[in-house]
């Protein structure tokens, strides 16, 4: 997908707010809220930047190595928006992978993870394309991605559990076939943690 950096209709979005500012029973048009609608079309186009932009950007440049061992990245904090209320969800990646004659800089892997984090998103399927994505463009021998968050809307509203976090992972190559290789990179995502 192309980037399209400014395909986000702000005026649309500042006349969504004050509508539902009116829902609520408010009044868009007194001082503190004034500037509201504006302030949050600033804040979606940001949060949902991700939208626009494609990740395969970041993984077009490789370095040549001999190394043939686990490379590893681990608590690259990430922010998102969950699709089902739009409300925030945050935590950290753990990405690592087994190299196949060329490496990656690693802070593209953290950028892989803006793209994807930045748009309407369930921490599933957020999970599953890093995976999908970097399995594919590093043709790596494995790929390992495991996703920690918290979610606001299982944290601020309805069951109110601070603290909870949901935990994902998607496994390719070997580190999906060979339970040794699975249990070595998970062992060096949580060690030094708890």
């Amino acid at each position: 997908m192309p980037a399209k950096k400014n395909c986000i209709d702000k005026k649309r979005i500042e006349a969504a707010v004050r509508e539902i500012l009116f829902a609520l029973g408010e009044d868009p048009d007194r001082e503190g809220l004034r500037e509201t609608p504006q302030r949050v079309a600033r804040m979606y186009q940001e949060l949902f930047s991700g939208l626009h932009e494609d990740p395969t950007t970041y993984t077009k440049k490789f370095f040549s190595e001999n190394y043939n061992e686990i490379v590893l990245v681990r608590d690259i904090s990430f922010n998102s928006i969950c699709e089902h209320h739009l409300m925030p969800f945050m935590g950290k990646i753990h990405i690592g992978y087994i190299p196949d004659g060329r490496v990656i800089g690693l802070s593209k892997l953290a950028r892989v993870i803006e793209v994807f984090s930045h748009r309407p998103q369930v921490q599933e399927r957020l999970t599953e394309d890093i995976a999908e994505l970097l399995f594919k463009e590093l043709q790596a021998k494995a790929v390992a991605v495991v996703v920690e968050a918290e979610h606001t809307c299982m944290t601020l509203r309805g069951v109110r559990k601070p603290g909870s976090l949901c935990v994902t992972s998607a496994l390719r190559g070997g580190f999906l076939k060979h339970p040794s290789s699975r249990a070595e990179i998970l062992t060096l995502i949580y060690k030094g943690q708890g």
